[in-house]
């Protein structure tokens, strides 16, 4: 009984202190979050469906926390115009494309934002804690993870090809995080694409994923 006691306690400030406000964690046995061209579901986490090969036409996002809702979406060419020309001179090495893709991510939120109504989105989830729009980090990273995959699928990616989205915390006492991921095509070196830690429309945190997973963390300003 004292030790059931114990494990609620850790339990409750567990999930206070998670990026993820949907205090209902995925079973240890199962993949926390799939990447999204291979997906059938997004896990037991949320059951919902997400189009496995998104399409300017037709993808979805989601929000609401831990993609409780789920939002259709469609981006027509003069949309899509200027996040092509973010690559329209190729990258002259993998550094230099991780700048274009975090440009291209931050133009990607705005765009979609104002479709959603998830455009005042803020920094991580106690600022925006119960407003509309407020995105935890399974939300971010689900997203992230299909604007990539519509660069990768558009053929602007050179440098990189888009990997699965990586967790940490899950199986320890350490508050949950997520994180969307693109690998290097000639090292094979992963980096996690993070944009929780930013409002709406900011590029995101790309870092080497053996340090995020370390806990990485931006510094407070």
């Amino acid at each position: 009984m004292q030790l059931q006691k114990i494990l609620l306690v850790l339990g409750a400030g567990y999930s206070v202190s998670a990026c993820n406000t949907n205090q209902t964690l995925p079973d240890s046995s199962a993949p926390a979050i799939h990447l999204v061209r291979n997906s059938r579901y997004m896990g037991d986490m949320t059951g919902f469906s997400f189009i496995s090969n998104p399409q300017l036409s037709n993808f979805t996002v989601c929000h609401g926390n831990t993609c409780r809702y789920i939002s259709k979406v469609s981006l027509s060419n003069d949309e899509w115009r200027p996040i092509k020309e973010l690559f329209d001179r190729t990258a002259n090495g993998p550094e230099e494309e991780r700048e274009q893709i975090g440009q291209a991510i931050a133009l990607l939120e705005t765009i979609v934002g104002e479709k959603t109504g998830t455009s005042n989105d803020k920094a991580e989830n106690m600022e925006g804690f119960g407003e509309n729009g407020q995105m935890d980090c399974v939300d971010e990273s689900t997203n992230t993870s299909v604007y990539l995959t519509l660069l990768q699928n558009a053929g602007l990616l050179q440098w990189h090809v888009v990997d699965h989205r990586v967790s940490r915390g899950v199986l320890s006492l350490k508050p949950p995080h997520f994180t969307a991921v693109v690998r290097e095509k000639q090292n094979n070196e992963r980096y996690a694409v993070d944009s929780w830690f930013l409002k709406n429309g900011e590029s995101p945190y790309i870092v080497p994923l053996s340090s995020w997973k370390k806990g990485w963390k931006p510094v407070s300003k």
